[in-house]
């Protein structure tokens, strides 16, 4: 590609990430904003589906729809389901096709185990990004506990915000 394209791109790719994480820009020492942006660098990796694959993420074979929109196919590290966070090893990555017969990473799914498996209670409740956690939930699917969980949308836009569970423009 001729240098001035590949600057164009790269000044569009650089605009489209900060378009995605602009509506977290609340925040006015851009803390958060930083994290999310060095999380998405760091997690970058996994646009390569196989990659995901190679490091232990595990397809759960499903795409997940619904009439608030899609989330898409879950690849999770089974390991990573318990009581601990980190940024940059989420437990699960979604794709959703990519119009030719592949699929394209959109956003990473962050559980956290509930301590007392007690959906009524939520003195537990974990925050990452300086966001709180949805739940607690029933098990999503066999072999989940009891989970607060957190999606993050790095990878496509999300009219319903960054953090919301279901995409209105995705795809299954």
């Amino acid at each position: 590609m001729p240098p001035a394209l590949t600057r164009l791109a790269a000044t569009a790719l650089t605009g489209t990430v900060l378009a995605v994480l602009a509506p977290v820009g609340a925040h006015a020492d851009g803390t958060v904003d930083r994290e999310l942006a060095s999380t998405k660098k760091a997690l970058d990796v996994y646009v390569d589906e196989e990659r995901a694959l190679a490091d232990g993420y595990l397809p759960d074979g499903e795409c997940v729809e619904g009439a608030e929109g899609v989330m898409g196919h879950h690849y999770v590290r089974w390991d990573r389901i318990d009581r601990e966070l980190d940024a940059r090893a989420p437990e699960a990555l979604v794709y959703q096709p990519d119009g030719y017969g592949g699929r394209e990473l959109v956003a990473v799914e962050y559980f956290y185990a509930d301590e007392d498996q007690d959906v009524s209670t939520d003195d537990d409740r974990p925050r990452l990004f300086g966001q709180p956690f949805d739940g607690p939930s029933e098990p999503q699917a066999p072999g989940l506990p009891v989970n607060y969980s957190l999606h993050v949308w790095l990878w496509q836009e999300n009219p319903d915000g960054l953090f919301s569970p279901w995409n209105p423009r995705g795809s299954c």
